[in-house]
């Protein structure tokens, strides 16, 4: 999983709800205002959603997005990733900026969480002495209480547990959107690729009960959620620690049993384990959407062995081939790591020859960078030039085949979510921002006295334009375009 899958407002942390009428009102500080700055994929912006819910379970209040500008704040917490270099160079130079926020406030906390956390608990404090509290990705719930004794003692606090003694999905969660619903399947992963550092920070794979699933995703619903994101990082192993190699696809199945739910994503399965089963419950499923993120991070078999990745390209584009006989409208994304220790001009142009078969929606294009502890970083590393030569040729190739896709859905009608997400330019242009039944961006020009759609709604729009990464749909009812909102 990655973060480049999701837009800013998916991205969002939490914030308190305006007042309505522009009524201005004095906010219930409670225990202090606190903001929760999240860095990295789903599964940390979920998590981060249970930080939020265990803050306010004891007391603390959300910030406003005024709050957030004047830096009136109590307590920010980062939330963490580790999965790329840069990681802790973002992280160490936002704390560090927070340092200066510190100084101007004395009684700002400041708390570093996740996978960073986990790594570097140590290194943090040490690093990072103005951080009141450290904690990782198993022990979400002991942050009020590190946040309790580093103001009673005055020194940083560093509790990071390695084994998982409860899921996060037991913790209060305050969701940032209303509609939309991450909802975590396992955690942690037993795969051992030679690039990832994952199992470190996250752990063995642990699978919630099926039932448990159900509950919160019904929970969900009830609460106004239309759309729901089953997360984990090999959801389609969910079962296989207790032999049912089935569970997912029942899984798939139950969620189309419950009423008032309209979609269902999932993120990210393992080629590895994507089987006939799961690819008939999507097909046959009416409210699991034809969209699917199917990391290749190569198409060299010499590389896929070296990165420990146990399928080759052959299978890769047999799933593919299944898939889309089965969804022909499937939007199939992936992941490619461009510069893993070793590969050659052969490797990477049988990257190259995948790619252009394959034809994926997008793909999200890394150039390989050690991670301290995995087994490539001990590796011999391709030079840099290279890698970057190979980068801008692979990304070229991509930009050019998501632009051919993205052609495709000009004349057509699409049914859109509303998630409030809106673009840059939706407010100048009147027009409002969702995501279509295969994930793809839209956004959407009102005509002239047609109704506003609000968040949560379906509008049906044609599609006028394709951009290079999302669909305009700036539909004139006078032409015969479609134009139409469902609440």
């Amino acid at each position: 999983m990655n973060e480049d899958m999701m837009t800013e407002a998916e991205r969002a942390s939490k914030l308190a709800e305006p007042a309505g009428d522009g009524v201005a009102e004095t906010p219930n500080r409670g225990k202090g205002v606190y903001y929760v700055h999240t860095l990295g994929c789903q599964m940390n912006v979920h998590d981060s959603e249970r930080i939020a819910g265990v803050l306010e379970s004891d007391g603390y209040v959300p910030a406003t997005e005024e709050q957030v500008i004047d830096k009136d704040i109590d307590l920010i917490v980062m939330n963490t990733c580790a999965v790329r270099e840069n990681a802790a160079e973002r992280m160490y130079g936002t704390i560090g900026l927070w340092a200066k926020m510190k100084r101007e406030r004395p009684n700002l906390q400041i708390a570093v969480g996740g996978c960073m956390a986990q790594l570097d608990r140590q290194k943090i404090a040490k690093k990072a002495p103005w951080v009141d509290a450290v904690f990782g990705t198993k022990n979400i719930g002991s942050l009020p209480r590190l946040l309790d004794q580093a103001r009673m003692i005055g020194e940083p606090q560093v509790d990071v547990v390695d084994k998982l003694d409860y899921f996060p999905s037991q913790l209060p969660t305050a969701r940032a959107s209303r509609v939309s619903s991450w909802v975590s399947i396992s955690i942690g992963c037993n795969n051992t690729c030679t690039f990832c550092i994952v199992p470190t920070t996250r752990g063995k794979e642990h699978d919630r009960r099926p039932g448990d699933i159900l509950a919160e995703i019904r929970q969900c619903v009830d609460n106004g959620a239309k759309e729901v994101t089953l997360l984990g990082q090999n959801v389609n192993s969910f079962g296989y620690g207790i032999g049912d190699r089935y569970a997912f696809s029942k899984l798939l199945r139950a969620c189309g049993e419950i009423d008032g739910l309209e979609r269902v994503r999932f993120t990210s399965p393992h080629p590895a384990a994507f089987t006939d089963d799961v690819i008939a419950a999507m097909a046959e499923t009416p409210n699991i959407m034809h969209q699917l993120h199917f990391p290749l991070q190569s198409g060299s078999d010499r590389i896929l062995r070296a990165m420990r990745r146990s399928y080759r390209s052959a299978k890769f584009l047999d799933i593919l081939r299944k898939i889309r006989e089965a969804m022909p409208d499937a939007q199939i994304s992936t992941d490619i790591i461009v510069g893993f220790p070793g590969e050659t001009d052969e490797d990477f142009e049988e990257t190259m020859r995948v790619v252009r078969e394959a034809r994926f929606s997008s793909a999200f294009t890394f150039e390989y960078s050690p991670r301290p502890g995995t087994p490539a970083a001990a590796m011999e590393q391709v030079p840099h030039e290279v890698v970057q030569e190979r980068f801008e040729r692979l990304v070229a190739l991509q930009e050019q085949i998501t632009a051919e896709e993205l052609a495709k859905f000009e004349g057509r009608d699409v049914e859109v979510m509303i998630t409030g997400a809106a673009g840059k330019k939706d407010s100048a242009t009147h027009r409002v921002t969702g995501r279509e039944r295969t994930g793809v961006l839209v956004h959407i020009g009102v005509p002239e006295g047609e109704p506003m759609p609000e968040i949560g709604d379906f509008v049906t729009a044609t599609v006028t334009h394709a951009g290079r990464h999302n669909l305009i749909a700036d539909p004139d009812p006078a032409k015969g375009q479609t134009y139409s909102v469902r609440h």
